[in-house]
């Protein structure tokens, strides 16, 4: 008898650790999208620190991630158990503040571009220190807080997937899932903001082709990462305008049909009508962030008057 209670546990073990690779798969694909925000977004968070710092900065997030997901997943699992209606009304309030920090942005970049930056020589040493130290800490506090909404879309996105599933199903997927993916991405950031010192360390090498190689990397770096700050931005505008035109059915009847008739097209509609909803999803967004902007802006001067 306990040799076969034995054998039907295994069993059970086997199943569920392959409906959870399963489901993981099909999850990894459907988050695929966002991932690619997330790394985009966060290789832009934390660079602009000292390059002493910027392992520290990202394992700082990194650690700060983790935290998030052990927030999330457990939070994710209640809400569709008792209250799944809450599902939506949250990600729309996190996707209108990845657009709202992506307009700022945007608008920071055309309506400050002449800001006069601080005198560095009426700041002593210690003034210099805590600067930086406030930079790096606000540096990791918007990185941390920016992962929370796009780690809150990747595990209703995965909860999604295994919602049809045991339960025990679910959260070893959801589990697995947000722990992997903050390794693989976070893994990637390290990588990325560490490619100027490895050209550095490269180009000091004696051999032509080291040097050569590191030559390549120093100038190849700063392109990436105004390339990845760039992109990062946009996303902002991609995740959260998808988020609000996921939500808001009016929106998302208005894309889909949009994306039937730019099918229509002759020899070029089926690519038209793919480029569409992404699009159209960025638009969302950018006015979305934009109007929240205008929002936040008026009530920031209604309220010194209030007092």
């Amino acid at each position: 008898m306990a040799g076969a209670s034995l054998l039907t546990l295994l069993d059970d073990i086997a199943t569920i650790l392959d409906d959870v690779s399963v489901m993981s798969k099909v999850a990894a694909k459907k988050t695929a999208g966002v991932l690619g925000d997330d790394l985009a977004l966060n290789a832009e968070q934390v660079s602009g620190v000292k390059a002493d710092r910027e392992l520290p900065v990202v394992w700082a997030v990194a650690k700060g991630s983790f935290f998030n997901k052990l927030i999330l997943v457990p939070a994710a699992l209640a809400i569709s158990a008792i209250a799944p209606w809450l599902i939506t009304p949250l990600l729309m309030l996190g996707g209108l503040f990845l657009c709202f920090e992506g307009a700022e942005k945007v608008l920071h970049t055309f309506f400050h571009k002449h800001d006069k930056k601080p005198e560095a020589q009426n700041t002593d040493f210690n003034t210099a220190t805590i600067n930086a130290a406030q930079f790096e800490a606000e540096k990791i506090k918007g990185a941390i807080r920016t992962d929370f909404i796009l780690s809150a879309e990747i595990i209703v996105i995965t909860l999604g997937v295994v919602s049809e599933s045991p339960f025990l199903t679910q959260v070893v997927t959801l589990f697995g899932i947000a722990f992997l993916m903050t390794i693989g991405v976070y893994g990637l950031v390290a990588v990325i903001v560490k490619i100027d010192d490895a050209g550095l360390y490269l180009s000091q090498k004696s051999t032509a082709l080291a040097q050569s190689v590191g030559r390549g990397l120093l100038v190849f770096a700063p392109y990436l990462m105004k390339t990845l700050s760039i992109v990062g931005t946009i996303a902002m505008f991609l995740v959260g305008g998808g988020i609000l035109s996921h939500g808001v059915h009016i929106l998302s009847e208005w894309i889909g049909e949009a994306a039937r008739e730019t099918a229509l097209i002759p020899a070029l509609g089926d690519i038209i009508s793919a480029v569409i909803p992404t699009l159209l999803n960025g638009i969302i967004g950018l006015i979305a962030g934009v109007i929240v902007v205008g929002v936040v802006s008026v009530l920031s001067k209604l309220k010194p008057n209030a007092k």
